[in-house]
């Protein structure tokens, strides 16, 4: 077993050095990029989470040791987490867990700590609580829960991959941070379907084909977590078997969450996945955006993240009261049309609402970053529309 000790965290992760990342699609960590991309630092540190109280998927090591490579390319440490236990069941005698690689104890000690890392990604760490029974085991206890909801509020990244919403079912501040809600619920056999870029502009949609037909396992969800989460991909069921969310089967999407970030890839469960380059590349982009590293279209800016800030201003004022009431009939008017699929006028509306926040708002920081927001769903939008979503 390796004695890798958590190293103390001298200087904040990623999402807090870097601050706020100019809108760009810059790629950092050595990929193509269209701005300087910041420089990797020998620091630069990701938690992989492997560990499973369930079904143990192949892939994880696969996916551990793809990450390790990447980061050898790409400038930073992989730090794994998966320790070898005894937890079996119908899946078989407990889990093997990477004896050689996993750290001594658990790294979800407190915020303090899992601050020295830019990431958290779980693989697929399932912990069989689908029963929703409060006293079975979980991935996390509290303490380790607590620790990661301080890690996250603190403006931490976390990654979900394929498995990683088949996990903590009894915790529900878990399932809104890797699923906006979603849930696994079931999947038909390992087939060939269609992946399509809902998003073309976010920084992990770059260089991923618009309709990507893989074979892989594909999950049904306990429902669809749009308005909670911005989605960036899509699942065609006319594709293939046993599909069960109709025209729109949200498979990978993105969320700001309580300070921090999220990114979640429901594919991922074949082996082949972590040996393809341009699945690599995108879980890749995925991490650097959780991390703070790159920006852009749009940063997962939902309607709903925008309306709480709306919600927050005051109306003591006249002024204050027509300012709310402006930009909250303009939002309206803009998720209407976005939802009717009619992206111009979702885009003029949101013009609009920028300007009429930068004008009529009176707190002149609250009206920057209201007007920051609403630029951001413009952004999305736009990247919609080069999707020909």
């Amino acid at each position: 077993m390796s004695t890798r000790s958590k190293a103390s965290p001298t200087r904040p992760p990623l999402a807090r050095r870097v601050g706020a990342v100019a809108t760009t699609a810059a790629l950092g960590f050595g990929l193509v990029a269209t701005a300087p991309a910041a420089t990797a630092d020998d620091d630069d540190r990701i938690l992989v989470v492997g560990k499973t109280l369930g079904f143990r998927h192949s892939h994880i090591d696969d996916t551990t040791h793809a990450l390790i490579d990447l980061g050898a390319e790409h400038g930073f440490t992989a730090d794994v987490w998966d320790p070898p236990n005894d937890s079996g069941g119908w899946w078989g005698p407990g889990s093997p867990g990477q004896p050689d690689l996993t750290m001594d104890s658990t790294p979800f000690t407190s915020p303090e700590d899992l601050a020295q890392y830019a990431s958290i990604v779980f693989v697929s760490p399932v912990d069989n609580t689908n029963s929703l029974d409060p006293a079975q085991p979980r991935l996390l206890d509290d303490a380790e829960l607590a620790a990661l909801q301080g890690y996250v509020h603190d403006g931490g990244g976390v990654v979900g991959i394929h498995a990683a919403t088949d996990t903590m079912h009894t915790s529900g501040w878990f399932t809104q941070l890797m699923g906006g809600g979603a849930r696994f619920a079931n999947h038909p056999q390992q087939q060939t379907a269609t992946m399509r870029v809902e998003n073309a502009a976010h920084p992990s949609m770059a260089g991923v084909p618009l309709e990507w037909s893989r074979w892989d396992e594909w999950y049904n969800y306990t429902l669809n977590p749009r308005g909670d989460v911005q989605v960036l991909q899509t699942l065609d069921e006319s594709t293939y078997s046993g599909g069960s969310m109709g025209d729109d089967h949200p498979i990978a999407w993105c969320q700001n969450f309580e300070g921090g970030r999220s990114w979640h890839q429901g594919a991922g469960h074949v082996d082949e996945a972590w040996t393809d380059d341009t699945f690599l590349t995108m879980v890749l982009r995925g991490i650097e955006w959780t991390s703070g590293r790159v920006s852009g279209g749009g940063d997962c800016v939902t309607f709903g993240e925008v309306d709480g800030l709306v919600s927050a201003l005051p109306t003591d004022t006249a002024r204050d009261a027509v300012a709310v009431r402006q930009v909250t009939a303009r939002l309206d008017a803009a998720e209407a049309a976005s939802d009717d699929g009619d992206r111009a006028v979702a885009l003029r509306h949101l013009r609009t609402a920028e300007r009429l926040a930068r004008a009529l708002v009176a707190d002149r920081e609250a009206a920057g970053a209201l007007a920051a927001k609403v630029a951001d769903l413009s952004a999305w939008q736009e990247g919609l529309v080069a999707a020909g979503a």
